[in-house]
C-alpha cells in the first residue's frame, strides 16, 4: 500500500467532480493519508478530530465534520466509529476508490504537457525533453527544472554504478531521455510531496549495502517515484531492537547448523 495510489483515485475523481469539491477536502483527505502512512498503514486508525483541526487550520467543528462526512459519502473514507465530540478520535479507515475514469486527468495532462514543451528551452532545434541527460548541460536547463535535472543526474549515475557492480548493460541508462528521467522526480516533489531529505535518503540508501535488494529493482525515476515509501522503510526497520533480532537470529542459526 502507498499513498500514491490513493491520491491518484482521489485527484481523478476531482477532475470529474469540481463541482463537489473543496479544499477542506484536499487538506483532510490528504492529512488522513499522512497520519495512516505514519502508523504503518493500519487498515483502521484514529484520526483525533483536534488534532486534525489544528494542523490544518480549521477553526469550525461544524465546518470540519461536515468536509469529513463528505469523504465518507465520496467513498473515499470509512468511519468506523464515530467521535462524541470535537475532543475524541473518529476511527476511520482509507478506502480503495478507483471509480472514477482514470484516462480523462491522464489526457488532460498530457495535452498540457504538449502544451508547455515549446516553453522548454530548445537544444540544437531539437526539444529538450527528448535529448538524453549526457547532452544537456546544465546551461540549458530553465532556471525553474534545474534542480529536477541535477536530482535525475545523481540518480543515473546510481542506477549505472549498480548495474556495472552486476556487470550488467547500461545502454537503456545511458540513453536516457530528459523526460523519462526528469519528470518522475518533479512529480514526486510537487505532486506526492516527497521532500529533498527524502530524495537524499533514498539516494543513499540506493548506493549503500542496505539497499541491495532495491539496487535491481528501482532503476528508473519512475520506478523510484512509485517505490520510494517501501525503499525509506529500510530506516525504519533500522532500530536497536530490530538490529538485537538479526544477531539473535544469526546466532540460532549458528547453533543450529553446528548440530547438523
Amino acid at each position: 500500500m502507498n499513498g500514491y495510489k490513493f491520491t491518484r483515485a482521489w485527484f481523478d475523481f476531482c477532475f470529474e467532480n469540481p463541482d463537489k469539491i473543496k479544499p477542506i477536502h484536499h487538506a483532510i483527505y490528504l492529512f488522513a493519508i499522512e497520519r495512516c502512512n505514519r502508523l504503518g498503514w493500519k487498515k483502521k486508525f484514529g484520526f483525533p478530530t483536534d488534532c486534525a483541526m489544528e494542523t490544518l487550520g480549521i477553526k469550525n467543528y461544524r465546518t470540519y465534520i461536515m468536509a469529513l462526512n463528505d469523504l465518507v459519502s465520496m467513498r473515499f473514507i470509512k468511519m468506523i466509529e464515530k467521535s462524541k465530540n470535537q475532543y475524541t478520535s473518529n476511527v476511520i479507515a482509507l478506502i480503495d476508490n478507483t471509480t472514477a475514469n482514470t484516462k480523462a486527468l491522464d489526457k488532460a495532462l498530457q495535452i498540457q504537457g504538449t502544451d508547455t514543451v515549446s516553453v522548454i528551452k530548445p537544444l540544437n532545434k531539437k526539444p529538450l525533453n527528448n535529448k538524453t541527460l549526457t547532452e544537456i548541460d546544465i546551461s540549458d536547463v530553465p532556471e525553474n527544472i534545474k534542480n529536477y535535472f541535477l536530482i535525475a543526474k545523481e540518480f543515473q549515475k546510481v542506477f549505472i554504478k549498480n548495474l556495472q557492480e552486476k556487470n550488467a548493460p547500461i545502454k537503456t541508462q545511458e540513453r536516457a531521455t530528459f523526460s523519462n528521467y526528469v519528470t518522475p522526480i518533479r512529480l514526486m516533489i510537487e505532486v506526492d510531496g516527497v521532500t529533498q531529505n527524502q530524495i537524499d535518503r533514498a539516494l543513499k540508501l540506493l548506493s549503500s549495502s542496505d539497499g541491495n535488494f532495491w539496487k535491481k529493482n528501482i532503476l528508473s525515476t519512475e520506478k523510484l517515484r512509485e517505490k520510494i515509501g517501501q525503499l525509506l522503510s529500510i530506516e525504519e526497520n533500522k532500530s536497536p531492537f530490530y538490529e538485537s533480532a538479526i544477531k539473535m537470529n544469526n546466532s540460532v542459526s549458528e547453533k543450529l547448523q553446528s548440530y547438523e
